[in-house]
């Protein structure tokens, strides 16, 4: 079929199935810029069903560009917390606060200015100015590019830089003159619904009939993509500190540094492992070690260990393995953590299980506490 006649009925057929199948989804509501800027960036890595109701509370607690450029990031961070990839909030409020600094808190409208823009790469560019503002800009995220190599038969690693250019060209070809938000939006619908990852609908696809990689048998294999390095290994240990006198019930916390993994977000204190280290309760000397002198920095000593659980969590390039451990401070430092006039090093707190809505922390140290108070038959809110 030529190609021209292809990509037609291609984009009429994706667009009459958009308008009778869309979901209703809240940032779709209408054109809010500011609404489809946040729920792109919440969407990169994570499902929509998780993002919805995420996307609610962000937009009741800051409802507009001026809320959240004046939100301190403590807020913010709480508010994204449980969704990770944490620098993607920062990058938001940082590019929030230029808009409503440089613009006047309206979303710019041309590529120059919505690129410029801290953490907006050209997918989310794309998103915004096609659907909030209907201009004809691809918006090719790993939906739109499998979409694409199977419809088309395009071979190419969609991992490669110069394949991206390829399908954002391709996506400037197809979009129909003046329907770029209902057309990018149609492309991410039916990669997300239809044209899935394993296993694609092809018998209820709207476009299946001049579908070349489904022609070939090549709808199950393409695109083609090239495997990404699997994230590093990581053996830890974990310390819960019990606090003692008017600290008692509660646990240790502390922040992280400013820079780096999850900048400024809270955790417990854990330390890295060696990874030949004995797991579980048999480590128990090695991590009291390692643990004893990793916050024997901050000048706060603990006393014996109690294995307690395991935990993981894995980041784009690590893959954290916890052993979690409770323990007291050591005798000789039990009047340093027992006293109201008891000086903590400024980036360590002493929090119960009613504190834990006023600090944002990973979701992996999220659960381990959500544990270690539920074992300890503590009333705490839903984390």
């Amino acid at each position: 079929m030529e190609r021209t006649l292809q990509q037609r009925y291609f984009s009429t057929e994706l667009l009459n199935w958009y308008r009778q199948h869309k979901r209703d989804l809240p940032w779709r509501r209408n054109r809010n810029p500011y609404y489809i800027w946040v729920s792109e960036i919440m969407l990169q890595q994570t499902r929509v069903d998780t993002v919805i109701p995420y996307f609610h509370r962000f937009i009741d607690k800051f409802p507009t560009i001026q809320a959240l450029a004046e939100a301190p990031e403590e807020d913010v961070l709480k508010a994204w917390e449980g969704l990770g990839y944490y620098s993607r909030a920062r990058n938001l409020q940082s590019a929030v606060r230029e808009v409503h600094e440089r613009y006047g808190g309206t979303v710019p409208d041309t590529k120059e200015e919505v690129s410029s823009l801290k953490g907006v790469g050209p997918y989310t560019t794309g998103a915004i100015l096609s659907i909030a503002y209907d201009k004809p800009e691809p918006a090719v995220d790993g939906n739109v590019m499998r979409v694409l190599s199977r419809y088309f038969l395009i071979e190419d690693d969609i991992m490669k830089p110069k394949t991206r250019v390829r399908m954002e060209g391709l996506v400037r070809e197809l979009i129909p003159e003046g329907q770029a938000s209902d057309f990018n939006q149609a492309l991410m619908e039916l990669g997300a619904l239809v044209c899935t990852p394993k296993s694609p609908h092809c018998l209820t696809c709207p476009v299946m009939a001049h579908c070349d990689g489904r022609a070939a048998g090549r709808e199950e294999t393409l695109p083609v993509k090239t495997k990404a390095k699997p994230p590093r290994p990581e053996a830890r240990a974990a310390l819960l500190l019990e606090g003692t006198g008017e600290h008692a019930g509660k646990l240790l916390i502390r922040q992280r540094p400013a820079e780096g993994l999850l900048a400024r977000m809270w955790e417990l204190p854990h330390t890295l492992m060696p990874d030949d280290g004995l797991p579980g309760p048999a480590g128990l000397a090695m991590a009291h070690e390692r643990l004893a002198a990793h916050i024997a920095e901050d000048s706060i000593g603990i006393g014996g260990l109690t294995w307690m659980m395991q935990a993981e969590h894995t980041f784009s390039h690590i893959h954290w393995k916890m052993d979690v451990y409770t323990a007291r401070p050591e005798e000789l430092a039990l009047s340093l953590f027992s006293g109201a006039s008891a000086v903590l090093p400024s980036h360590y707190r002493w929090i119960g299980p009613q504190d834990m809505e006023g600090y944002a922390f990973p979701n992996v140290f999220i659960r381990i506490l959500s544990a270690y108070f539920e074992q300890s038959s503590v009333p705490h809110p839903q984390s």
